[in-house]
This record gives C-alpha cells, sequence and structure tokens, in this order.
C-alpha cells in the first residue's frame, strides 16, 4: 500500500533492500545476505532491521526509503547512519501488504537525509498536509542523558544549550510522568514492552516458524527462541502497565510538547562484537528501554542527525503526542535549523 501511494505521487522505486531475518533484529546484520555497509562508519553496523533502507538512503543512493519499525528498526539505523528517520503514530499509516511481526507495534515509516524529503514522504504516507513553521516546548527526559555513555552526554552539551536557547525548554523525568515507571529509569519501559512485543511475535509467526522450519541465521534462529520461551504469566502485569504508562504520558504530554533525548546510548557497535543473544550484555535492553516509548504509547518518533562520537553519528530523538505527526515533523524542521546555524 505504501510503495503504491509513493508511485501514484510521482517516485521511482529503484529497488528492494536488504534487512535483517523477518524484521526481527536491531544489527543489520543479515546472516544470508550480509550486511549493509554503513556509509557513516564502515566499521560499524548499520542497525536494523531496515538497514538497507538506511544505508542506501545514507549513500546517496535514493532521495528516501521506507522501512518498518516495530521495536527501533527505523530509529535506530538512522540514528547509526547519520540520517532522518520517522516512525509514524501506530496505526496512522496502512500496514496493508506488510508481513508483520507484532500487529500491536509494527509501523511504516521513512529514511531521508533532510527533514523537508522526510515530511513529504512522510505526509503523503499520514494523508495529512504538511505544517509550516510551528512553535513548540521542549521536554529533556532527564534518564535519556543520564544513561547515556559519557562520551554521548559530553557531546549533547552544546546541543542542549543551543536548543534551549531557542526554544522554551525544561528538564522532566519519568518519575515525574509515574512514579512507578521511573523506578529504574527508562529499562522499566523495555521491561514492559519486551514481554507484550514477544509474545505478538510467536502469537503472529509461532505456528509458522515451527511448521515451515526455515532455515535462519544464529541471531535470528535465538531471538525466536526467546519469544517462544516467555513466561506468559508475566503479561497480565506487563499488559496493566503499558495502559498505566500509555494514560499518565498522555495527560502531561500537550499538543505542543516534544520530548527529547538521544536516539542511542552510545554509537553504533563495531561490527561483530555482538553476541547472539540479546539478553545477553547490556547493549541491546539499553537500546530498546530508549525505544520502548513510543512503541508503548503509539507516539510518533523522529531521529535526526545530531553529533559525532568516535566518529560515528549519534541522532536526535524528538516525540510528540499520538496523532501528533504533521507538528512533529515541522517542529523536527525547527531543531534541525538551530543545529545546522
Amino acid at each position: 500500500m505504501c510503495v503504491e501511494q509513493c508511485l501514484q505521487a510521482g517516485a521511482v522505486c529503484l529497488g528492494k533492500t536488504c534487512a535483517d531475518e523477518l524484521a526481527f533484529g536491531l544489527t543489520g546484520e543479515n546472516a544470508f545476505y550480509g550486511t549493509p555497509l554503513n556509509p557513516a562508519a564502515p566499521d560499524r553496523v548499520p542497525g536494523g532491521s531496515s538497514s538497507g533502507s538506511a544505508v542506501a538512503v545514507a549513500a546517496g543512493e535514493v532521495d528516501f526509503a521506507l522501512g518498518t519499525d516495530t521495536a527501533g528498526s527505523i530509529r535506530l539505523p538512522a540514528s547509526n547512519c547519520g540520517i532522518w528517520g520517522m516512525r509514524p503514530s501506530h496505526g496512522g499509516v496502512s500496514v496493508a501488504g506488510v508481513n508483520p511481526l507484532a500487529p500491536g507495534f509494527d509501523t511504516v515509516g521513512a529514511f531521508a537525509r533532510n527533514g523537508e524529503t522526510l515530511q513529504r514522504v512522510m505526509s503523503l504516507l499520514l494523508n495529512v498536509d504538511p505544517l509550516s513553521t510551528v512553535s513548540g516546548r521542549l521536554w529533556l527526559l532527564q534518564e535519556g542523558f543520564d544513561a547515556a555513555e559519557p562520551a554521548v552526554r559530553k557531546a549533547f552539551g552544546p546541543v542542549l544549550k543551543r536548543l534551549a536557547g531557542s526554544f522554551p525548554s525544561r528538564e522532566i523525568s519519568l518519575r515525574s510522568i509515574d512514579g512507578e515507571a521511573g523506578v529504574s529509569g527508562m529499562d522499566n519501559w523495555r521491561q514492559v514492552f519486551q514481554p507484550i512485543q514477544w509474545a505478538e511475535i510467536w502469537s503472529t509467526l509461532g505456528t509458522w516458524i515451527e511448521s515451515a522450519r526455515p532455515a535462519l541465521g544464529e541471531r535470528t534462529r535465538r531471538n525466536f527462541e526467546l519469544a517462544k520461551g516467555l513466561d506468559r504469566r508475566l503479561l497480565p502485569a506487563a499488559l496493566a502497565r503499558r495502559e498505566r504508562y500509555r494514560a499518565a504520558l498522555a495527560r502531561v504530554l500537550g499538543p505542543e510538547d516534544v520530548i527529547c533525548f538521544p536516539t542511542v546510548h552510545a554509537p553504533a557497535p563495531l561490527k561483530g562484537s555482538l553476541g547472539l543473544d540479546r539478553t545477553q550484555g547490556d547493549y541491546f535492553p539499553r537500546v530498546l528501554a530508549r525505544m520502548a516509548i513510543a512503541g508503548i504509547c503509539r507516539l510518533p518518533q523522529i531521529s535526526l542527525p545530531a553529533v559525532e562520537v568516535e566518529g560515528a553519528p549519534v541522532g536526535l530523538s524528538l516525540l510528540a503526542a499520538e496523532g501528533n505527526d504533521a507538528f512533529l515533523m515541522a517542529f523536527a524542521q525547527g531543531v534541525a535549523a538551530v543545529l545546522d546555524d
């Protein structure tokens, strides 16, 4: 459906790109087709699952590319490759024709090298009129900055000063949104997001995985083992907490409010440096914690180029209220203008 919308609007399709198998991955490393080369940091992974789309845009091969985002699969590679990427409000863009992974979180979004192109494409897919200049307030998410690596926090210092001098802004904590939601920082949100997502994934693809027994790369195979082995007793509490967190954030996030924090806690990992089990080590949990807020609350989120750390890009994430996609796209361009000035 989204491809057809773009073609009818005059876009020219140049081809399909590589991704993590079945869109169930965050590194962009495909065991069968290889790893797309990250133009911004060739020795590092591009991020996934929409790795090929991000790389095609970052390399200048295309003006924009479509991708899917269930748990960060647009936002993460956008940050890793130094480009723009948007996950829309859940349900805002048609997923017709897309093989589902976790329907309660699946979205279709886009990558571009600039905000104007991203706005044009996403406005088409969302069926909204593009907005021009808008005014808004920045909420600097305390946990989002505090939980980043020291080098990332240092790199964002000048960015925050410039933004604070250009927009009404204040610091906000997850604890001020919901006391329980901030007990363990952003990881509390991952602990809610992950079991629900895994349960949906196995419900969607588990029967096919067990009957067809497809050949899968080791990391993807392990991902499905984790989804299958989920302790379903965790679900009632996770579902209840999801509704609580969603309602709490909706009460405090107004139509002109934008939450911001670094898209990732650290620059992209070096190729081959990550294990096959996403529950081992802290990279995957720390990434997913940052992606969980938009997933749980169905929010639109944009990652735009912001800083370099260790020679690799790290993006700035902007989140707005559910359904406030047009405002977010326009506001993000204002933020980019400040950073580029």
